[in-house]
């Protein structure tokens, strides 16, 4: 489970019946996507002739800018999570935390998965002795990334969900 059945209203825009304004849902995707683009080499490096992740991460900045609509954005989160079938862990998580990024324009909710797979591919990237404190380390650099204007709000997404569905979360 990687969204819950029922849906944070924080994570909702206004206009749709929740309380994420519009400028929080663009700071969410524009966080997710540089967690997503730091781990982007672990993909580049098997797949360096795949250009699909890495244009879903320019995707999502240009959602951002309101370049293109939801829809455009979506197509390309599926695009991302393509590239990354059959490679090994650290390229494929890489391909999915681009595809977790540009999908934030869809559900604002996937902020989280950018964020857990972005760690999951760093830890996956190095040997099993240096797994956990390389995966505290990339934690700790997307928290201090973080906007102040969602910061809390991702913090608290990150207690509720790190138990049930990522396990990525300690910093």
């Amino acid at each position: 489970m990687i969204l819950p059945k029922q849906r944070d209203p924080r994570f909702i825009t206004i206009r749709r019946g929740g309380t994420l304004t519009d400028a929080d849902h663009r700071l969410l995707a524009v966080w997710a996507a540089a967690c997503a683009e730091r781990v982007l080499p672990l993909f580049e490096q098997v797949s360096p002739n795949d250009p699909r992740p890495r244009q879903a991460i320019e995707l999502t900045r240009a959602w951002v800018r309101g370049e293109i609509t939801m829809k455009e954005a979506h197509n390309a989160a599926f695009a991302a999570n393509a590239a990354g079938k059959g490679l090994p862990d650290a390229a494929r998580f890489a391909a999915l935390a681009a595809g977790q990024a540009v999908a934030v324009a869809h559900v604002a909710a996937h902020e989280l998965g950018a964020a857990a797979y972005a760690i999951r591919a760093v830890r996956a990237s190095v040997n099993e002795s240096q797994q956990e404190e390389r995966g505290r380390a990339e934690c700790q650099w997307q928290r201090d990334k973080l906007p102040d204007a969602i910061r809390e709000l991702v913090l608290d997404d990150q207690r509720i969900r790190n138990p049930i569905c990522w396990f990525t979360f300690s910093c």
